[in-house]
């Protein structure tokens, strides 16, 4: 079709009308989402279905009536009684006042947090949004601190929540610096390191029914296998299960024993797979192999290990085996994690507490993975 504007002629192409599909086309056209949309739905109502009636257990009594059962709606009733009412104790403890070390530790996280959120706004590093996410997860960090400072004093009581926290910060420090070590041996070139790359990762192919069981023998002073050990030791009339601390360092020894392994074959291959001209110009400059790790090793290993370390966090949270096998959460509750705590009540018929304590330990992680990502995002994006 010709248009003249002015003295000019320009030719316009006149669009095509599409062709019209057959019937066979628009059949072949939606057989993909006939058979992806059924599989897509049930997963959907796999998933969504049991989140939103578990919102609702938490949100209600449990009752045992003539013919079935009753579900009353009491609302927040279940979360208020595990940090204000009758399972304060078991879930937060016995809070007292901190000693001066516990005081200074609090203050410092809360400082820390604090300056690196000012340098990430003066930088315009962050949102709005991301600051205020920010500042919910250091309110929670710092909550979470004052508790573990109030119950590990000498006349406190640490509950479910600051239990589970220490399995996790400790336990993922330790695996994580002991993964290191042994991932950092098997690179270099020493005889036998194919070897212990095997035995290496033994531990993590025990279940863990069967871990909490070795070291629930293993720590018996009284008629174990290592009995004699202890004997020697002088350990033969102490119980492991009847002081707090010495039941929860072998619950957190069994747990970093078994998990290990993972840590360590996760940074075997990121240590194998970073790339070795930085390594070589490092050392033609003179550089020792402290710098080396320092300023070249840890640097490209850091988006292996961030990942590394959140998988790990959030399994690690859900800890059950171990405290479970080898000292019922003993003794009283000082090895008890939430995960053991709703596993506890939920056998006493208290179905809309234990999903609380479930709802809770979900909401836990969520705010300090999301704490954690951010961090090591900046982390990262400084080292890169």
């Amino acid at each position: 079709m010709a248009v003249t504007i002015g003295e000019r002629t320009a030719t316009v192409a006149t669009p095509r009308p599409r062709p019209r599909r057959t019937l066979a086309q628009r059949i072949d056209h939606a057989t993909g989402g006939f058979f992806l949309w059924p599989s897509i739905l049930l997963i959907l109502a796999m998933g969504i279905f049991p989140f939103v009636a578990a919102i609702y257990l938490s949100l209600t009594r449990f009752e045992l009536v003539k013919g079935g059962f009753k579900l009353t709606w009491v609302g927040l009733a279940n979360y208020r009684k595990l940090v204000l009412g009758s399972e304060r104790l078991h879930f937060l403890g016995k809070l007292v006042d901190p000693e001066p070390v516990g005081v200074i530790a609090v203050a410092a996280i809360a400082l820390g947090g604090a300056w690196i959120l000012v340098r990430r706004i003066r930088a315009r590093e962050t949102t709005i949004g991301g600051a205020i996410s920010y500042l919910v997860a250091l309110s929670v960090a710092v909550g979470i601190a004052w508790v573990i400072a109030s119950t590990v004093a000498p006349t406190g009581r640490a509950g479910t929540l600051v239990v589970t926290t220490l399995y996790v910060v400790v336990g993922i420090t330790f695996q994580y610096l002991i993964g290191l070590g042994l991932a950092l041996l098997c690179t270099m070139k020493l005889p036998g390191r194919r070897f212990f790359r095997i035995v290496f990762l033994l531990p993590m192919m025990i279940t863990p029914v069967g871990v909490a069981y070795m070291f629930r023998m293993m720590t018996d002073t009284s008629k174990g296998p290592l009995q004699p050990i202890w004997a020697l030791a002088g350990l033969s009339s102490y119980s492991w299960v009847n002081d707090p601390w010495g039941a929860r360092t072998a619950v957190m020894i069994g747990d970093v024993w078994q998990w290990t392994p993972f840590m360590f074959i996760v940074l075997v291959a990121a240590l194998e797979a970073q790339p070795t001209d930085p390594i070589e110009a490092a050392r033609v400059d003179g550089a020792s192999d402290l710098d080396i790790f320092r300023y070249v090793t840890l640097p490209s290993i850091l988006p292996v290990s961030t990942s590394l370390v959140l998988i790990r966090m959030i399994e690690a949270f859900k800890i059950v085996d171990l405290p479970r096998v080898m000292t019922n959460g003993g003794p009283g509750t000082a090895t008890e994690s939430m995960t053991l705590h709703a596993v506890i009540i939920w056998r006493a018929l208290d179905f809309g507490g234990a999903t609380a304590v479930a709802f809770l330990l979900v909401a836990l992680v969520t705010v300090i993975a999301t704490a954690f990502v951010n961090v090591a995002r900046t982390r990262v994006t400084e080292a890169t």
